[in-house]
């Protein structure tokens, strides 16, 4: 039996889009994580970037479950001495709700120059209007 690779002319990228609202942030971050690699398309090999273009609409309304709202931290280093910055999620949720998701994602795709790729595919918005009804993304169903 032989292997059957795709090559770069070959791929065909398409859009999707997911609805946050109501949703652990866990949960949209897996699916979104899997769509931007192409983990769900048949010719999925890892050394190939054959993932599609991912729109998250209302990240603002997705949930964090148990007291993470309070509890969790995130962290910014600026680069200068005793520069460490540590935001609670509620914090971050007020000031940039899309950054919730975007980080993630964002630690669930590979740490390399493949992964800085796919980052690039993803748009996250904190409403429920965004600028790609062009593209006529396809809604991913929740699940």
């Amino acid at each position: 039996m032989k292997t059957t690779l795709v090559k770069e002319n070959e791929i065909t990228r398409s859009w999707h889009l997911v609805d946050a609202a109501d949703q652990p942030v866990g949960r949209v971050a897996v699916r979104v994580a899997r769509l931007l690699r192409g983990k769900d398309k048949v010719t999925f090999a890892p050394h190939i970037d054959q993932g599609d273009f991912v729109v998250v609409i209302n990240a603002a309304k997705a949930k964090l479950t148990g007291s993470k709202e309070a509890q969790k931290i995130y962290k910014h280093y600026t680069g200068y001495p005793s520069g460490l910055r540590e935001f609670s999620a509620a914090l971050i949720r007020e000031k940039n709700p899309t950054r919730l998701i975007m980080q993630a994602v964002g630690g669930m795709l590979p740490k390399n120059k493949q992964g800085r790729q796919m980052i690039r595919r993803l748009r996250v918005y904190a409403g429920s209007e965004h600028p790609h009804e062009a593209q006529h993304p396809e809604p991913v169903q929740r699940g």
